[in-house]
């Protein structure tokens, strides 16, 4: 516990980027929900900007001004969805941390339950989609790409859930330890272990602005949740580099023997265009695997910091950790 009074503290992590005309609405629910659960613990509500070019920070210093649990970092520049949530978590002083857009398509009132099953002993509490207010081919979109980064990783991952989840201190001094400028924190998370339960939950439609995750977010943070969780695909190249050498030592048998049987048949001129074509296209496509491993590697040998904090709000110099 953080205080004396023996209640604990939890933190609402909210990474934001352009979202001034959610915040009114979303800090009104925070506020309420501070209220309805003051006899069972304290809030604190911790914002990282991603370098808005809105009136978002000007929002945030206005609500840090009048409300000491508002906290803020506004970012040098834009790193990205996970970068600002793993930022975020750095910040955070609560016994737990509970990770929520700021578009509310996520209720902030479910909170009372994951607090409930954190209370119970559960170290990550992560919220389910049911439903999502989207159109059917990005649905069967994404429910693709949740299926296959799970059967690529090495670790079960949550099917059809997001960042939408509760976590306890444990985790997030678990995440520090972790070097990784490119992070995919459902994967990281879910490699753990620590006791972990699904909500179910039906997602609502955007109160305000349009989404910043689009198809082509969507598709990079797949390819990060592949290639940061799994080692199938090096092992899936040495696979099939061996198949493919025992296909053409079978291949050099065959013409071999046809040509013994058959000495008149005319030269394969267009047979070893296109073999040579796809040899070139193979080697370039296991050239491209290794070089996502290679630059994951790189990236950690570079050890970028995850953020560089432009302002803050309601943090003193001490507490800057990025």
């Amino acid at each position: 516990m953080n205080t004396s009074t023996g209640l604990p503290l939890i933190s609402i992590a909210v990474p934001v980027l352009n979202e001034a005309d959610n915040l009114d609405a979303l800090y009104a629910r925070l506020r309420k929900l501070g209220e309805t659960m003051a006899d069972r613990c304290r809030l604190e509500f911790v914002f990282t900007d991603n370098h808005s070019t809105d009136a978002t920070w000007e929002k945030l210093t206005a609500l840090a001004s009048v409300d000491p649990r508002v906290r803020a970092i506004r970012f040098s520049k834009n790193v990205g969805f996970q970068r600002s949530i793993l930022a975020n978590y750095m910040h955070t002083r609560g016994d737990a941390v509970m990770q929520i857009d700021a578009d509310l398509q996520d209720p902030p009132e479910l909170l009372e339950r994951f607090f409930q099953l954190w209370r119970e002993g559960y170290h990550v509490v992560y919220g389910v989609r049911e439903q999502r207010p989207e159109g059917r081919l990005i649905n069967a979109f994404r429910k693709f790409g949740y299926w296959v980064i799970d059967k690529l990783s090495e670790h079960q991952i949550p099917r059809n859930a997001g960042d939408f989840r509760l976590v306890d201190r444990k985790v997030i001094d678990a995440l520090r330890r972790y070097r990784s400028s490119n992070p995919y924190l459902r994967g990281m998370i879910a490699g753990m272990g620590f006791r972990q339960m699904g909500v179910p939950y039906g997602r609502s439609a955007r109160v305000a602005g349009t989404s910043k995750f689009g198809l082509p977010q969507l598709i990079k943070l797949g390819i990060t949740g592949v290639f940061n969780h799994s080692v199938l695909p090096l092992r899936l190249a040495t696979y099939a580099g061996v198949f493919l050498l025992g296909l053409s030592a079978v291949g050099a048998v065959y013409y071999v023997v046809l040509r013994a049987l058959h000495p008149d048949l005319p030269r394969g001129f267009t047979s070893i265009q296109v073999l040579l074509l796809f040899g070139i296209g193979f080697q370039s496509l296991l050239l491209g695997i290794l070089g996502e491993y290679l630059l994951r590697i790189y990236l950690i040998i570079r050890s970028e910091p995850v953020a560089i904090a432009e302002e803050t709000l309601n943090l003193g110099a001490a507490e800057i950790n990025l």
